[in-house]
């Protein structure tokens, strides 16, 4: 057990001390005392002020070490809205534009057709009716897909060539990936459907183009250096892999759990600097790094005088940039999303609350978030000025229903 003391108290920002206390001890008894999951830390903050932070469980299901304020985990998918900010500083610049066309700096998708039947074997292909926009990669809606299972014939595709898997051993860069992506077909023309997919990759590799900068080194120079982000990184460096906590899958069908990545030096994916700089998924954090850039964001760009964004670009970011106001439901059908599709549309980088009801959740419009492949989870809302996290370390999302039960927790702790 871990409660970490801050300077703030809760009922100085109108969160009731009594319901957040709550909040681990919940987690503790729905899943850590059974074995269901290894560990849960949870961070809320308001005004800025972090008012609740807790750290129960281990760094293994079966024991290992407490983990704390130091733990380090693997966010994955909460990678992206980091990507979108680096993209969006560019835009402030005037460097790139939403609009600009992706085979502007990724000239291999001027090439790219879209699926038009057929099967693996034998498919055909046909010119979009439109080209690829940075706004799409921003949105997911570029009919880049990713490969998962029971979807598309599309994604069988990206699961034969391993695209995101290291399809060409330890030389596969961001470069070589999109450019074998573009060889692909999409799964529809772009701006007609939204699709969870390597679209935010798509975005790292314009970042690197337009910036002249690899995609680590934008991070840590102009996001994660300013910000004071010390633990976030694609990778551990070997005198911090102490910190780094096992990670765990679970079966879909059988419910078997079984590790899929090692805690610190044990860790096949994370122990050096990696060729593939996976700009969708590829970083690690810990809550207290990831909460310098959610309170950045929550205060228009600018965290402690280091300002990354201008504040009308926040907002424009936290719209909802689906065509027609369209919620993800509406526009991805049966696709896989990090964040409820009822109820949320899709702004540049996260999911943005359009219709609060519909989420079945408490909540404000325009609260900005998103999730990691592992359980990880962020929110903020900009009315209650609110930031919320989560992490364990247990895939894949959506196992449990542990993060529309922290929305519920928090939101019943405001008192005013």
């Amino acid at each position: 057990m871990a409660d970490t003391e801050h300077d703030f108290a809760p009922e100085d920002v109108g969160l009731n001390a009594e319901r957040l206390a709550h909040i681990p001890d919940y987690f503790d008894q729905a899943y850590l005392k059974s074995g269901k999951l290894p560990c849960m830390a949870t961070m809320v903050s308001r005004n800025g002020q972090i008012v609740h932070e807790a750290y129960r469980g281990n760094t293994h299901l079966d024991g290992g070490n407490p983990i704390n304020a130091d733990t380090i985990f693997r966010i994955y998918s909460m990678t992206k809205p980091i990507t979108s900010v680096a993209a969006m500083m560019l835009h402030d610049e005037g460097i790139i534009r939403l609009d600009h066309e992706i085979a502007r700096y990724i000239p291999e998708f001027a090439e790219t057709e879209v699926w038009d039947g057929g099967d693996l074997k034998d498919y055909k292909t046909r010119k979009p009716d439109r080209a690829m926009t940075l706004r799409d990669a921003f949105t997911h809606t570029t009919g880049v897909t990713y490969g998962f299972l029971f979807q598309h014939e599309v994604d069988a595709l990206y699961r034969r060539e391993k695209i995101g898997s290291l399809g060409d051993g330890d030389t596969e860069t961001l470069e070589s990936m999109c450019a074998r992506i573009a060889k692909l077909p999409l799964v529809f023309s772009p701006g007609t459907q939204w699709n969870y997919g390597h679209s935010t990759d798509l975005l790292g590799r314009v970042v690197e183009v337009a910036s002249g900068m690899s995609l680590d080194v934008f991070f840590r120079e102009r996001i994660f250096g300013p910000l004071g982000m010390t633990d976030t990184d694609f990778y551990v460096p070997e005198h911090k892999l102490g910190r780094l906590m096992a990670c765990y899958g679970k079966n879909p069908v059988t419910g078997e759990v079984t590790m899929t990545d090692g805690a610190g030096a044990d860790s096949a994916d994370y122990t050096k600097q990696p060729k593939l700089l996976n700009a969708g998924g590829g970083l690690v954090s810990t809550l207290r790094d990831y909460h310098r850039f959610c309170l950045m964001l929550l205060q228009g760009g600018s965290l402690e005088g280091t300002r990354l964004l201008s504040p009308k670009t926040v907002e424009f970011m936290r719209m909802n940039h689906l065509p027609g106001g369209k919620t993800i439901k509406e526009m991805g059908d049966k696709t896989f999303s990090e964040a409820r599709m009822d109820g949320n549309g899709f702004g540049l980088g996260g999911s943005t609350t359009v219709d609060v009801a519909e989420t079945l959740t408490p909540g404000s419009p325009g609260t900005f978030s998103w999730g990691g492949l592992a359980n990880t989870f962020f929110w903020i809302d900009p009315v209650e000025e609110i930031i919320a996290i989560q992490a364990t370390q247990m895939m894949p999302s959506g196992c449990y229903p542990i993060r529309p039960q922290f929305q519920q927790l928090v939101y019943a702790a405001i008192d005013w």
